[in-house]
């Protein structure tokens, strides 16, 4: 079977680590990124030319970056792995409206619409696989991370509800739900906030963004097959 992916924000840490992985399983990808044009050069570098359908660059976090990439995404995909997704630190009292309608955008309406236009093509092939990267604060929350606890709690129920929705035309709808993983996104730690976190880790180190993707390639994976709606959970037993 063809394997055609949509990767959305390939160009960080965990979406290069997952671009990767599934390129060494023989996936023809469909690459995104926003603003990092350095780390997709880097990627394009690591993956065979014949493997790389296409490279998109669009902001997620804003309706016309939105109505951008779908207009160009092939809707006859096999695959879409949405790894696209920023933090923000601070007390929910002081977030303003336009960081509230970004946050919105970028992990909630954005996969909902990206999702929504290959659906249709998933359905009638009765074959699909659709995977968002949600987070261990969408489960179970974190102080000065009210918005990103909620987004990412928005995409957990979204991937139970939809996977009951499309199981029947076998289109699997599955998450995996980082801890603390050793990414840019968490660059804003001091050294000792970090330490103090891995202490907390009953494993003992931060994930790399290659245990990310494991669990992504599993559930891109024929091994998979009877896992649906659910959250893989990759944290080192931490939260």
């Amino acid at each position: 079977m063809e394997k055609r992916t949509i990767i959305t924000g390939a160009s960080g840490e965990i979406g290069m680590a997952v671009a990767n992985q599934l390129a060494n399983q023989g996936h023809s990808l469909f690459l995104h990124y926003n603003r990092n044009k350095t780390a997709i050069e880097q990627l394009l570098e690591q993956i065979p030319r014949d493997q790389i359908l296409d490279v998109i660059q669009s902001d997620l976090a804003t309706s016309e970056g939105l109505a951008q990439f779908t207009k160009q995404v092939p809707h006859d995909m096999d695959h879409l792995v949405y790894t696209s997704g920023k933090a923000y630190y601070g007390l929910f009292q002081d977030m303003d409206e336009h960081d509230m309608d970004e946050m919105l955008q970028l992990h909630v309406k954005s996969p909902w619409k990206i999702t929504q236009a290959l659906i249709p093509a998933m359905v009638r092939n009765k074959f699909g696989r659709i995977i968002l990267i949600s987070s261990i604060w969408g489960e179970i929350g974190a102080s000065c991370e009210v918005a990103y606890s909620t987004v990412k709690g928005a995409q957990n129920a979204f991937i139970k509800s939809l996977a009951k929705e499309l199981g029947p035309s076998n289109v699997y709808v599955n998450g995996v739900s980082p801890g603390f993983i050793d990414t840019k996104m968490n660059q804003a730690l001091s050294a000792e906030e970090k330490q103090k976190l891995i202490q907390d880790i009953p494993l003992q180190r931060a994930g790399k963004p290659e245990d990310v993707a494991d669990a992504v390639q599993f559930l891109c994976s024929n091994q998979s097959k009877y896992i649906q709606g659910e959250l893989i959970r990759v944290n080192g037993a931490w939260g």
